[in-house]
């Protein structure tokens, strides 16, 4: 993979972690939102290109071949899987040089049967990602003329494993809580680093994997926000705020959960403590909240098409989704996105029908009953007070 399109597709993810509402835990992939708007920006064409490039970072006539390196130099990772599909409606004739230009989509068409072609979408998802992502995230409806997706996993084994057991916590934003703690001691001092950052002090820690995989995790100041902290962590990253390695550390409490001492032991050689907290994660995401960030402002606006490289029928974007997993255990780490948008058709007259709608937002505790239709016997009746989650 070229150096300028993994800098493109970091600078994303900083993007993206900077928009990131403070409180509450998520995960996300901008490698599985970036070949997708490449794609989107090959067969853009007015603003909604222009914008398209700006969120890239690279010109649009760049953008087709970047997505394609990206995709295969993704799947000659070990234990990264990666896919593109592509589904559209029987009627919409698509281009031949834009479909080409896709990174080895898969190609389906809608049979018009809502059940069949939402099960068909799902199926693509779950077994893209090994299970892990089972519902590829967007809604089909009438207006659905195209669904372009990206899947993607990551798993790796650590090179050294961990050893867990669970302890409630007596202190910390934590307190009172029972946490499967990971424990390692290893003689790589240089697995850690300190690094002052625009985010403050910031410890990071490598976690190698055994297929060339690793997992940074990224430790703060307190009051330092899950945005600023991740943008830290890729300028680290990247080289724009150095680390200094565990091995050239001062003693003494350097940094976030960090300290240096000495110590008497039986045994020659320096050695690494690591402790960290398992953790799965789950979270989904609306990308056209955030449509300046991805570029995609103008592509969303119905009067008109965007996308005249793409199919013969004028197209609007109307969702963008992504469904993310992550989980860090003793024995590994294992992730996974699924990414979808649908375009539907831009420029159409407006319905000469007028007709009623009814909403109802049940948004506070009720009641119901269930009856039997025939005699009106009430079967079962209850009060929900809090919905399930």
């Amino acid at each position: 993979m070229r150096g300028g399109t993994v800098r493109a597709v970091n600078r994303m993810t900083g993007r993206w972690a900077g928009a990131l509402p403070a409180g509450g835990g998520t995960v996300l992939s901008a490698a599985g939102v970036w070949p997708l708007l490449a794609a989107l920006a090959d067969g853009a064409t007015g603003a909604a290109r222009d914008e398209l490039a700006d969120a890239l970072g690279l010109p649009a006539e760049e953008a087709a071949g970047a997505a394609r390196e990206l995709a295969a130099g993704l799947g000659a990772i070990p234990g990264v899987a990666s896919a593109v599909g592509l589904w559209v409606r029987a009627d919409l004739r698509l281009r031949e040089a834009w479909v080409a230009g896709l990174p080895d989509a898969a190609l389906g068409r809608f049979t018009g049967d809502a059940a069949a072609d939402r099960e068909a979408l799902d199926a693509w998802a779950a077994e893209r990602t090994g299970g892990l992502v089972p519902t590829l995230p967007v809604t089909l409806d009438e207006e659905t003329l195209l669904v372009l997706a990206s899947a993607q996993s990551v798993r790796t084994t650590w090179a050294a494993p961990f050893m867990a057991r669970k302890a409630r916590m007596t202190k910390g934003p934590w307190s009172g809580r029972t946490v499967t703690w990971l424990h390692r001691s290893t003689a790589a001092l240089d697995e850690v680093g300190l690094a002052d950052t625009a985010a403050g002090p910031l410890t990071v820690l490598r976690v190698l994997g055994d297929t060339g995989v690793d997992v940074h995790l990224l430790l703060g100041e307190p009051a330092a926000t899950a945005g600023a902290v991740l943008r830290a962590g890729l300028d680290v990253l990247e080289g724009r705020a150095p680390a200094v390695p565990g091995d050239r550390l001062p003693v003494g409490a350097l940094g976030p959960g960090l300290e240096v001492r000495t110590a008497r032991r039986t045994t020659p050689g320096a050695r690494l403590g690591v402790s960290v907290p398992a953790f799965a994660l789950a979270a989904g995401h609306d990308l056209l909240a955030h449509h300046g960030l991805f570029g995609l402002t103008t592509a969303r606006e119905a009067d008109r098409g965007h996308f005249p490289g793409v199919g013969d029928v004028p197209l609007a974007i109307g969702q963008g989704r992504q469904a993310a997993t992550a989980e860090f255990t003793a024995r590994g780490f294992e992730a996974a996105s699924a990414t979808a948008f649908m375009g539907f058709g831009a420029g159409a007259p407006p319905s000469p029908y007028t007709v009623r709608i009814v909403d109802v937002d049940i948004e506070r505790p009720f009641g119901f009953l269930a009856v039997h239709r025939a005699s009106g016997l009430v079967l079962t009746a209850g009060w929900v007070e809090r919905p399930w989650n």
